[in-house]
Parts: structure tokens; C-alpha cells; sequence
């Protein structure tokens, strides 16, 4: 099986080699294309109007400097000789739950993945539930072969993709495993902090408040609030079919 790793924290991220050390369970044959820079946030984005740069690590591990979808393409199109069999992205700082999933840059190598018909996986280590700030991969590093192992030949069919998020705890702590659903926050954690500079010209830094939400059960919120692993098969098909029939109805 060929593989190709990506992230968006970046070529020199941690978290890429937890999952490069993963991958190689599963299989020898293991390509890395990641972000020259940190790329959070940058979610599905494409470099339309800047060039794209290529650095050579080694044999089969390379930096663009570019967005976590440029990775891919690049990958794709440019440097493995075949198209992979299996697309891993992360591992993330950082869950990628609820509402993260539309920003997030982890998941969008995933759903470039999915665009381009191979299998493909997004893997993130939360933190803040309940170890405070503390970071720590020893959880994915622990269960994170079992997991990625159990899901790498899953069949889901075209335009899906799979949301893993292991809980910020012991690895010994871990209650199992849950195919969940997307989850919402029950509250607006997003915040503007305006900061002066030596000249006194404002700026501004946005960032996010670590609440927890009244997590439903059987989202992802839940099962990391409740130390599962959690895994959510999500599909790049956004229509609400449920608001078909309102629409309709408008249109007429």
C-alpha cells in the first residue's frame, strides 16, 4: 500500500512523525508532502495567485510553500510516480471537531483526498478537555496504529473521508472507540484581541476560548469529553436534502 503523510503544522511538526512512525505499520512504501510553514486554519484553500515552491528533504519527503491542499495536488501530480492508496494527514495539535472541521487544514488534505477518489484519513490529538494546555501524542502513539490499521482498508465510496480525533488523556484512560457525528458548540468561543505595536498602530490577533459545550451524545464532542476515540465519517457533499422541498416550494 502507498502512502502519502501531510499536515498542516508544518514539514518540521511533531505530530508528522508520530504519524509517519504510524504509517509504517501499515506499510514501507511512505511519502511525506507537507507545508514548508504552519498552515492552521488555511482549511480546503488553493495558491491561485502565488507560485508554488518545492524543497527536496530527502528521497520521498518534501516542503511546499503553500497551503495543505497544494500539498496533495503537488504530490499527486508532481512528485510520487503513482497516485497513493492511502492519504494520512496530521497529526493535528489540536482536535478537529464540531465546528473546526470547516477551518480546519488537517481535514482539508483529507478532503482533497476524497476529490481525487483516494482513500483518506485526517488524525488529530486533542488538548484542553481535561489535561489543561498540556500537549501530548503518547494516546495516538499508543492506539494510533490499531485505529489507523482498523480503518485503512474501509470502503466508504466516493466523496468520503474520516475525522479521527484521539482524547487528551492516558493512553490507559482511553474508554474505547465511537463511530460519532459531527458535533455543534452550543456556544460562540470565537474572539478579536487588538493589540497596539511600537508605532501605535493597531493590530489584531484572532483566536479561540477552550470552553466546553453541552456535547450531545454520540458526536464527537461527546466522546472526546468522554476520553473515546472518536472517528466520523464525513462526505464532501454539503446539500441539506432535508430543505429541498422549502426551497423548491420558495422557488414556485
Amino acid at each position: 500500500m502507498r502512502i502519502l503523510i501531510s499536515n498542516d503544522d508544518g514539514i518540521n511538526a511533531e505530530g508528522l512523525t508520530v504519524l509517519e512512525n504510524i504509517a509504517r505499520t501499515i506499510s514501507d512504501d511512505i511519502w511525506v508532502v507537507a507545508p514548508e510553514h504552519e498552515q492552521s486554519g488555511a482549511s480546503h484553500s488553493l495558491s491561485l495567485s502565488d507560485p508554488i515552491r518545492l524543497r527536496k528533504v530527502d528521497d520521498r519527503r518534501f516542503a511546499v510553500k503553500g497551503t495543505p491542499t497544494d500539498c496533495v495536488l503537488m504530490a499527486i501530480h508532481e512528485v510520487m510516480p503513482e497516485k497513493p492508496d492511502l492519504i494520512l494527514s496530521g497529526v493535528n495539535r489540536g482536535h478537529n471537531i464540531a465546528d473546526d472541521v470547516t477551518y480546519s487544514g488537517t481535514v482539508a488534505v483529507a478532503m482533497e483526498g476524497a476529490v481525487c477518489g483516494i482513500k483518506s484519513i485526517a488524525i488529530s490529538q486533542a488538548y484542553g478537555f481535561h489535561n489543561g494546555k498540556t500537549l501530548s501524542y503518547d494516546t495516538t502513539i499508543q492506539h494510533g496504529a490499531r485505529v489507523i490499521g482498523q480503518l485503512a482498508n474501509l470502503e466508504l465510496g466516493p466523496g468520503s473521508l474520516l475525522n479521527v480525533n484521539f482524547p487528551d488523556c492516558a493512553p490507559d484512560e482511553v474508554a474505547g472507540v465511537e463511530a460519532t457525528r459531527q458535533g455543534k458548540r452550543d456556544s460562540n468561543n470565537f474572539e478579536i484581541e487588538k493589540r497596539e505595536d511600537g508605532w501605535q498602530k493597531s493590530y489584531y490577533w484572532f483566536g479561540f476560548r477552550r470552553e466546553n459545550s453541552n456535547a450531545i451524545t454520540g458526536t464527537d464532542l461527546w466522546a472526546l469529553k468522554n476520553k473515546f476515540i472518536s472517528v466520523t465519517p464525513l462526505h464532501l457533499n454539503l446539500t441539506n436534502i432535508d430543505a429541498l422541498d422549502s426551497v423548491s416550494a420558495a422557488l414556485n
